[in-house]
């Protein structure tokens, strides 16, 4: 399997390394600033003015209006008056390369029983350039969480995972790695990490430890056959398996963060610490990459912040670091010592157990044919046509284009030529072709041997601050403009046991109207919500059927056949069964696999619509609206579990 490294020529992690990129003549600069401005948001954490777009990407301000324009007609983003929000449906470009990468599908089960199991959050990463990338968190619930998403980029340097990545670099990752520490020495290119200003503070303790570490690397050293520094570059062994599950004896807690220069004076620990500078975050990086290749697991103590610390293994496939996993907690649940001695191995266990689900796969997948590039999407061509036709000037087809190529890649197509992309998008070739050199160009798309694959980067396209979504904020703007359209108040419900809970409303200004707030809970049994999720259990709870109106059903067997039903049309009325005077027609929101998750109503004075105008005219904009809310959360829950509030 490739390297999960991603070069790109003339492009880095910093942001100043892509900038001195000479831009090639036949890059499409449309598609640049469009990415530009997608970066934008999302590190401004997925929401943004116009004027504050402007002012950040040095674009004109008409330009960015026709940016956000096509950005929305896509989908990709929301204009909410002056202000521009990412939307779910661009997690599309993530999810093309999660996809393609295929270790979420075969690898997120296995994260997520092991952060059951241990009680702690466990992330997957992959190797981005001279940092790392989450792809998978699974995330302990607590007062003091881990808060990094999918797609959070971070400096190998601050990582347990990031040494072991760097044991496969060569001497091109590592100066692109110096050059980046040169160029931004407190980290600002990493948003999702603190500066790096902090120096590795120094107790009693730690200088005892650092003696020992001293004395520990001289021995080794003077062990090593070949007598040679031990550096990436001299080192032998790189790109090489290490000895997976071997302990290092000597030392004390080594790759637990603590700096140790390999030139480091020979002085006693303490003595003149207060004349030379004090070592920063980071700057031991390349001794504990040479330690993490001898162990073949590594440490992060408080590299990060104070208070987290992590474990991590690399998952190899085909001789190569697939991923790596990581085992994250706090200093208040486990020392990083602690860490490693109490959990290294059941992390082994697991990493084997991915592993051998990544050969099951492999021989699954050589044993069948590989799939050609899907057919081109059908509706491509008249999309942008009736874009550029409602838009005019303000759609810029080149930018939906280049970016539609992105979801050219996939599951079973990580890998296509330019005919591939070409077919799979239904551009032509040679507007294919320079999507894929911009892409290039700007790191999203790497090429070898004409054929060309997506790198991490696309992540970074929206995905950490989108990652992190419920369904109630992916509702919430098709709700609003669903009781604009209808002028009444409209809500979004789940199913807890017999009780529906509200979890987003919209409601009217009317002097007679419906007020409930967030939060609520009603009985399901008597609700139009109710009865569309309760219809979905195989044994739907229909005790303690109270009457609240002399027209609500509480006989089961007339309630069971009720249900029945609303199984079989989709949807529920129910007319003043709750209160007197109220009426209420409801349809569920579905998950990808088809399960009922939520229901979304709308509900009125029974003054306002009889039943069979309810159904005539209200039921089928409630079902689009549905329709769309549901189109969003499947593209946000393809790799993720989209929480229900």
């Amino acid at each position: 399997m490739p390297s999960n490294v991603a070069p790109a020529p003339g492009t880095g992690t910093s942001s100043a390394a892509g900038a001195e990129a000479v831009v090639p003549a036949e890059a499409v600069t449309p598609l640049i600033r469009g990415i530009a401005v997608l970066r934008r948001l999302t590190d401004a954490d997925g929401v943004s003015s116009l004027s504050g777009l402007e002012r950040s990407t040095g674009l004109a301000r008409s330009t960015v209006d026709r940016i956000t324009a096509t950005l929305a007609r896509r989908g990709y983003v929301r204009l909410d008056g002056r202000d521009a929000v990412l939307a779910p449906r661009l997690m599309e470009l993530g999810n093309a390369y999660l996809a393609a990468l295929r270790l979420p599908r075969l690898l997120d089960a296995h994260a997520d029983a092991l952060a059951d199991e241990l009680d702690e959050s466990v992330s997957l990463a992959v190797g981005d350039q001279d940092g790392i990338r989450f792809i998978h968190q699974a995330t302990r619930r607590r007062a003091m969480s881990l808060s990094f998403r999918i797609g959070d980029l971070l400096p190998a340097e601050r990582t347990a995972p990031g040494p072991l990545f760097a044991t496969e670099w060569g001497d091109r990752e590592w100066a692109r790695w110096h050059e980046r520490r040169a160029a931004d020495p407190e980290d600002r290119g990493f948003p999702a990490v603190p500066a790096r200003s902090r120096p590795i503070e120094y107790g009693e303790d730690d200088r005892n430890d650092e003696k020992d570490r001293i004395g520990a690397h001289r021995t080794n050293r003077a062990n090593r056959t070949n007598g040679k520094d031990l550096t990436v570059a001299q080192d032998p062994t790189v790109g090489k398996d290490p000895t997976v599950g071997k302990d290092l004896t000597v030392g004390k807690d080594l790759t637990v963060g603590k700096s140790l220069a390999a030139d480091r004076p020979e002085e006693e620990p303490g003595a003149g610490r207060s004349a030379r500078r004090l070592p920063t975050l980071g700057d031991d990086f390349e001794q504990r990459t040479a330690e993490a290749r001898e162990a073949g697991w590594a440490l992060d103590d408080q590299l990060i912040e104070p208070g987290l610390v992590a474990l991590s293994m690399p998952v190899r496939e085909a001789g190569r670091i697939a991923c790596v996993v990581s085992v994250v907690s706090h200093t208040s649940r486990h020392t990083a010592a602690d860490l490693r001695d109490t959990l290294l191995p059941r992390l082994r266990e697991a990493v084997a157990a991915m592993e051998r689900e990544l050969r099951e796969a492999q021989h699954a997948e050589s044993a069948t044919p590989t799939p050609r590039a899907a057919a081109a999407p059908s509706g491509l061509a008249v999309w942008t046509g009736a874009s550029k036709q409602e838009l005019g000037r303000e759609f810029i087809e080149s930018l939906a284009r280049g970016l539609t190529v992105i979801t050219a890649f996939g599951e079973g197509r990580a890998e296509l030529n330019l005919t591939e992309v070409a077919q799979a998008t239904g551009l032509a070739r040679a507007t294919a072709r320079r999507a894929l050199i911009t892409l290039e160009h700007l790191g999203y798309v790497t090429a070898h041997d004409r054929v060309f694959r997506l790198t991490p980067r696309v992540l970074g396209l929206g995905f950490p601050p989108l990652s992190r979504t419920s369904l109630a904020e992916i509702a919430a703007p098709h709700l609003t403009e669903l009781s604009q359209r209808l002028h009444d108040s409209v809500s979004l419900a789940v199913l807890t046991g017999d009780e529906i809970q509200y979890t987003g409303r919209v409601s009217t200004s009317r002097v007679m109207s419906v007020h409930i707030t967030i939060g609520t809970r009603l009985p399901a049994y008597p609700t139009a919500l109710g009865r569309v999720m309760l219809a979905d259990l195989p044994e739907p709870p229909l005790t303690e059927l109270l009457p609240l109106t002399p027209r609500t059903i509480t006989d089961p067997a007339r309630l069971t056949a009720v249900l029945d039903r609303v199984r079989e049309e989709g949807y529920a009325l129910v007319d003043e069964e709750l209160e007197v005077g109220l009426r209420s027609v409801a349809v569920p929101v579905r998950e990808r696999g088809g399960r009922v998750v939520a229901a979304v109503n709308v509900a009125m004075h029974s003054s306002r619509r009889t039943p069979e105008e309810c159904v005539a005219e209200v039921l089928p904009e409630l079902r689009a609206a549905v329709g769309r809310i549901e189109e969003d959360l499947w593209v946000a829950g393809r790799f993720r579990r989209v929480p229900r509030t």
